[in-house]
């Protein structure tokens, strides 16, 4: 029976290896890859591949909504209520106010 650094060093062969064959098989999908592109004329679009900061070619465009105001603070600050509450909304509730006491009514 192998001895621990004996399956130890197996192991470390046994990694480059791996990684020497991962890199040649890379290296070879890499190049039959180039080869289709060159040979069909593709692009990156033809791919499927999104370019960074590309906006064309999104079916739809998100349009942004405003949120209705929830909350008015007593200087005419507001909140929709989603996300942290501002830092004028915590204050006036470690002065002891409630949170309701800013509520809008619709």
């Amino acid at each position: 029976m192998a001895t621990y650094r004996e399956l130890l060093a197996q192991r470390a062969v046994l990694e480059r290896e791996i990684e020497q064959a991962r890199q040649a098989e890379v290296a070879d999908a890499i190049g039959r890859a180039k080869q289709l592109i060159a040979e069909h004329g593709l692009t990156a679009a033809d791919l499927g591949f999104k370019m960074a900061g590309s906006t064309a070619g999104t079916a739809v465009e998100k349009k942004r909504t405003t949120v209705a105001v929830k909350y008015r603070g007593p200087n005419g600050e507001t909140w929709s209520g989603r996300g942290k509450a501002p830092n004028w909304l915590t204050s006036q509730e470690g002065q002891g106010r409630h949170r309701n006491e800013f509520l809008v009514s619709r």
